[in-house]
């Protein structure tokens, strides 16, 4: 009856790909560089690295993809967490002194250790993307890079969870610990 449950309203041929497989291969476009060397005391998040400056140098074939990004203001990067060696399916986050799902979270102990930051474009040119914001470690595979679109992106009416009523400066200074190692 459990499985049942957990499988109602999942397509036949999704069922039996979870069970052969459960990783997909992802395409690497380049790598990025940033200050950060270690993951401790980093920021935790781009508006905690507003000034620091990052690269994300593509690989020569995916190059012309940056055409017109520079016409955008903020960009989407999405990038592996490559030295993040543990997940966690429950965890403390800096923002509260509570356990919450990691799904509820944005710590990087992630099943998937796939990052996601949005950073201000400063520039693009040979190959690379100029940005600030970099809350991310040197050298981390990058994965994907999307434009931020204001009138699709923005959400007035999102709710945050358990974060509704969380001081939101706190993101701003808070450093990498021992929990996101």
């Amino acid at each position: 009856m459990q499985s049942a449950v957990r499988t109602a309203g999942i397509p036949p041929v999704y069922r039996l790909e979870r069970r052969m497989k459960n990783e997909v291969c992802l395409k690497l476009i380049g790598t990025l560089h940033t200050p950060h060397q270690v993951l401790s005391d980093m920021p935790v998040q781009p508006v905690g690295a507003r000034e620091v400056q990052g690269v994300a140098e593509l690989w020569p074939e995916y190059a012309a993809g940056l055409t017109d990004l520079d016409g955008f203001s903020h960009a989407i990067l999405l990038y592996h967490l490559h030295q993040v060696k543990q997940h966690k399916l429950m965890l403390t986050p800096f923002m509260d002194t509570v356990e919450h799902g990691i799904f509820a979270t944005r710590s990087p102990c992630r099943p998937a250790a796939i990052g996601l930051s949005i950073v201000r474009v400063l520039r693009v040119e040979n190959g690379t993307l100029i940005f600030t914001g970099a809350d991310m470690l040197d050298g981390s595979p990058l994965i994907d890079i999307k434009p931020f679109f204001g009138p699709v992106d923005n959400q007035p009416d999102a709710v945050s969870g358990w974060l509704e009523n969380k001081r939101t400066d706190i993101a701003e200074t808070h450093r990498s610990d021992t929990r996101f190692i």
